[in-house]
This record gives C-alpha cells, structure tokens and sequence, in this order.
C-alpha cells in the first residue's frame, strides 16, 4: 500500500525542494506504533534543516516536521494492542530519523506517541512537541516559580507564549515579556504577561526593572542568550537563572563567567530534541493535564493541506509570523 508524503531529497527554498509523492505505506517494527496523521506541526527547526542552513540533507529523502498529531492505527510487536485507536502527539518524530510527520502515516517508536486528552483537537496536540515542551523545560526544569518574577525573552513567539502562559499556571508573581513591540506585545499581553518591554526602544533593563517594581527576575526563559545578555545581566536577581534555546544573532557569546559566578547565577541549556526521559516525562504529564483541562491556548498562524505544506515551511522563516504553521494531513481520523 502506499500513501501521501511532503518530501524533498536536496536542500532549498520550500516551494522549490518540497513535493508531495506516493511513497510505501510503512510498517510498525519491534516497538513502534503506527500513526494516521491528521495535523503535522512545522518548526523553525524543521525549516533550517530543509533550507540546508545546518548543512547537507542529513538522509537521501527526507519528510519533514518533527510535531504531530493523529490517531495509531496499528502497533508493532513488544506494544500493547490496547494502543491501537489511541488519540496521540508526537515528538521527535523527525529528527535523527529520515520519516517526519508530513505524511499520511508515520512509525515510529511508542513512546514518541504520546496520548492526546479527549479535550484536545488534533491542531492542538501537534502544537505540543518542540515549543511546548522547551517552555516546560526553561520554565520548570530548576523547580516551581511559585511567588517569583519570570522575564520571557521573544514573548510572541511560539515558545514565548507558552512560557508566558505557563508561568501565571504555575504560580509565578509578575511574569514580564519583551518583544518588539505592536502586534507582537499585543499578543503577549494577551497570552497573559503581566508587563510587555520593547526591548527596541529606550532602556529595555529599566523598563523591565521598573516592571518588577526594582525587584528584577528569578528566572529568563531566554530565546537569544548572546543578543540579550547585556539586559538580563542588569536585571537577573542573584542565585536567578537564565534557561536559553537559542542565541541566533550571536551564536558564540563571551560569557562573563565571574559576575554571574559572584552573583551565584546560573545558565541552563535546553535542547528539546535531547530532553532527559525524566524531563520529558514530567513535560509531557504536566502539558496532558493542561490540554484536558483546556487551560492553555494555542495560536495558530496558518493551516494549509498537506499539498501546500511549503507554505507552513516558509512560514516558519519568518520574524513576523505570531502562533502555529499547520499543516492538515486527512480528516476524520
């Protein structure tokens, strides 16, 4: 049997490298379900790759898009057939292996399958894998921020807003976003953040010092580590703690270890793709009790069929794009 794939085999611009092809229907190997795919999310991360931005096509022919979500339809041997017809979400359905989520079907191993609430739609469980669960982990990973100050860096982006959201469930005292301003800060404030910096104009460190009421933050949930740091280092309190997923505009910063050493400060790491199993399952009970209680919301930028699915690629090139790029795979599942 065979089914629809969005694929590419060389790197490039969206539109040119990714087409939709027949390709083999896969089986479920020792350990591995197989999922129908309803909705299958794309990330920046998945776009870089197809781009050829962190260098050659690491497979021959590759489907895109690590996030996902749709319904297993049939397990390999070693996983309970109780599983069979069970709603899911994926993570890491496409890194460090050739076969993503842009497809009717995907196999991949069990625990990559993670159970979606009835209260959630397919759309919102293929928000979950890469921003959701790096909010989780720069938010929560160093213990609750119950009565603390949380500074969100990139509070409109899909990590941001869900960081943002994150903290005022969890407790957090003043949760403060920067953006640049306009319909990015509308957006933040709508997420539920206590104060919004423009971090392109005036004293950026100031403002947000003056949002915490001369306090500063506890904890940064940090989207450009390098770009960044001459503010968060005027406005982390001591012992506070910088998580960072990224530091694009400069990727290889000078650390000013002995400042933050006699402030007893610390700087977290986080790659989503490489959470310890602990971490991820903590992530994934506390984003599963969230989706059945409908306490987080989801913004979505664009949903396109599979067949445009270049459009939610070039999507994710994008600074201005505000929520997710869908891209729905079949209906009814």
């Amino acid at each position: 049997m065979s089914m629809q794939a969005l694929c590419y085999d060389h790197t490039g611009p969206a539109q040119e490298v990714l087409t939709l092809r027949d390709r083999p229907k896969p089986q479920p190997q020792a350990g591995e379900v197989l999922v129908r795919v309803a909705v299958s999310g794309a990330n920046p991360s998945d776009a870089k790759t197809r781009l050829g931005t962190r260098g050659p096509a690491p497979f021959p022919l590759i489907i895109p898009n690590s996030d996902g979500a749709g319904r297993i339809e049939a397990v390999g041997d070693g996983v309970d057939p109780a599983r069979i017809g069970q709603r899911v979400w994926l993570w890491n359905a496409g890194f460090g292996r050739p076969f993503g989520s842009a497809a009717d079907y995907i196999a991949l191993p069990s625990a990559q399958a993670a159970p979606l609430p009835d209260a959630a739609t397919y759309a919102e469980g293929a928000c979950m894998g890469i921003p959701a669960l790096t909010a989780h982990r720069c938010l929560l990973a160093d213990g609750p921020v119950t009565g603390l100050d949380v500074l969100v860096t990139g509070g409109a982006g899909a990590v941001g807003a869900y960081a943002i959201q994150m903290a005022k469930l969890s407790g957090a005292r003043r949760v403060i976003a920067t953006t640049s301003g306009g319909a990015k800060a509308e957006h933040a404030l709508d997420m539920g953040a206590d104060a919004v910096v423009n971090y392109r104009e005036g004293d950026a460190a100031q403002a947000i010092l003056e949002a915490t009421e001369g306090r500063g933050v506890d904890r940064i949930v940090e989207v450009e580590f390098g770009g960044n740091l001459e503010i968060t280092r005027k406005v982390l309190k001591q012992n506070g703690i910088i998580a960072a997923y990224g530091s694009m505009g400069d990727p290889e910063p000078q650390l000013p270890f002995y400042p933050m050493m006699f402030a007893a400060q610390t700087l977290r790491m986080v790659l989503v793709y490489l959470l310890p199993p602990e971490a991820r399952a903590q992530g994934i009970t506390a984003l599963n009790g969230w989706l059945a209680a409908g306490a987080l919301r989801h913004p979505v930028a664009l949903r396109v069929p599979l067949a445009e699915g270049w459009r939610a690629h070039e999507a994710c090139e994008s600074n201005s794009r505000i929520g997710a790029a869908l891209i729905d795979v079949a209906e009814g599942v």
